[in-house]
């Protein structure tokens, strides 16, 4: 069974605990609390600075357990939290601070990702679904590995500005563990046995097609329309991440590159998997820091006009002056703006694709790029921006809660990856190229 190193924190120092037998660079070290630290060029760790410190458990009950780990880096759920793990605890300097990476095999990596993202009283055939998803999606990044090394792509003229994000290459490792990659948050949340049975049932299983495994995305929720690859990153596109309506059958699908038919579809509430208020389905895919938001299917916030202002200067590092409009100039298939101008006292700019969009217009990030943007004067005589949406993420592939639903209502979990990957084979990974 194949390893991979995870890069779980970095930080100046790291405090971190040890339970049930560790070998330090082949030395028994004992149970307790650690601290390691960045000095004299290496890992400081009980009075000597070494290159590379390797914590290897002495038998599967091992656990090492990190403070202070940063989840949702950049997102409006960032905070610190103290997780335990197995496997190997490795340590090494990274630009002047100590990395934490966390060796371990992929199906015992894929049981913590499975209960990290969902609720264990997820149903069995959306876990196991999503387990395939998220095999398929890292192996895919492994496969690619050092394919580009640019993390931020697209170009500028002066009056656009058009960038996408790929997932940066990790020198040091092969995933990290935050929302970046796929979340990754230890064995606390690997208690779970239908999280355990939905990896052993699947075991090396992925999803393939035209002999590669597919580059699995999946979002929260898609709005109703789930979105194609080139709206969100590179020009081109995959047949099995396509535009489609998420409901049975797939049936109704609307012109949402259409800014009449985007406007009617965003505020209203058409039908659709991921349209659903069941809170015990939504919590199977929310954590309680997710549920700290409790729109997803359609949201609104306001902005007032200076508010707006500042931020978005603030946040694309462009002076607009007072912002007048916010106007779309392309939407993709999911209604999703590709392109938006915002146009200010000062000068007016193009902005895409729908991240660069989302970064701009919030502190963190819009829920998705599935909005349309009102001005509104007050009776008093100020003017606000109401911006009302759909969706919460990229909405390629795989929407979360339209799965958990679909699992919910008896759907299995291939009936659930032909759903949202139309054409895509189940395939053993031994049998694919690079596998």
């Amino acid at each position: 069974m194949r390893n991979i190193n995870i890069g779980i924190m970095v930080a100046p120092q790291i405090t971190f605990w040890l339970a049930g037998g560790y070998l330090c660079n082949g030395v028994p070290v004992g149970d307790g609390e650690y601290l390691v630290a960045a000095a004299d060029g290496g890992v400081r760790f009980a009075g000597c600075s070494v290159e590379r410190l390797v914590f290897s458990p002495t038998h599967a009950g091992c656990r090492f357990t990190l403070h202070n780990v940063i989840i949702g880096i950049n997102f409006h759920w960032e905070r610190a939290q103290k997780q335990t793990f197995e496997g190997e605890l490795h340590f090494f300097i990274e630009e002047g601070k100590v990395r934490a990476v966390n060796n371990l095999p992929v199906e015992s990596y894929l049981k913590s990702v499975i209960s990290s993202e969902m609720s264990p009283t997820a149903s069995l055939e959306f876990l196991k679904a999503h387990t395939v998803i998220s095999r398929s999606w890292l192996y895919a990044q492994i496969m690619r590995s050092g394919a580009s090394s640019q993390p931020v792509l697209g170009y500028s003229t002066g009056d656009e500005v058009i960038r996408w994000y790929a997932r940066e290459d990790h020198v040091a490792f092969d995933l990290c563990a935050d929302d970046h990659c796929q979340r990754y948050q230890g064995v606390p949340s690997v208690g779970n046995s239908r999280a355990d049975e939905a990896v052993r049932a699947t075991s090396g299983i992925v999803l393939a097609s035209d002999g590669k495994v597919c580059d699995a995305r999946f979002s929260k929720c898609c709005g109703g329309m789930t979105e194609r690859f080139s709206a969100c990153w590179e020009d081109e596109d995959y047949s099995y991440l396509d535009a489609f309506r998420d409901n049975d059958g797939k049936q109704g699908f609307v012109d949402l590159t259409d800014e009449a038919a985007a406007r009617e579809w965003i505020e209203s509430a058409p039908d659709a998997f991921c349209n659903t208020a069941d809170s015990a389905v939504l919590a199977q895919v929310l954590n309680s820091y997710d549920c700290e938001t409790s729109d997803f299917y359609r949201w609104q916030l306001e902005y007032g006009q200076e508010e707006l202002s500042q931020l978005v200067a603030r946040r694309s590092g462009v002076d607009f002056g007072t912002i007048e409009a916010l106007e779309p100039v392309e939407r993709a298939a999911s209604g999703r703006l590709a392109r938006l101008r915002i146009v200010g006292s000062k000068r007016t700019m193009v902005v895409g694709k729908e991240l660069e969009i989302r970064r701009w217009l919030s502190t963190s990030h819009l829920y998705s790029s599935a909005f349309i943007a009102d001005k509104v004067e007050e009776e008093d005589g100020s003017v606000k921006f109401v911006i009302k949406g759909a969706g919460w993420g990229h909405g390629v592939g795989l929407c979360q809660i339209g799965a958990a639903m679909m699992g919910e209502r008896g759907y299995s979990y291939k009936q659930i990856l032909e759903h949202y990957y139309p054409g895509a084979s189940l395939v053993d990974i031994e049998t694919v190229a690079g596998g």
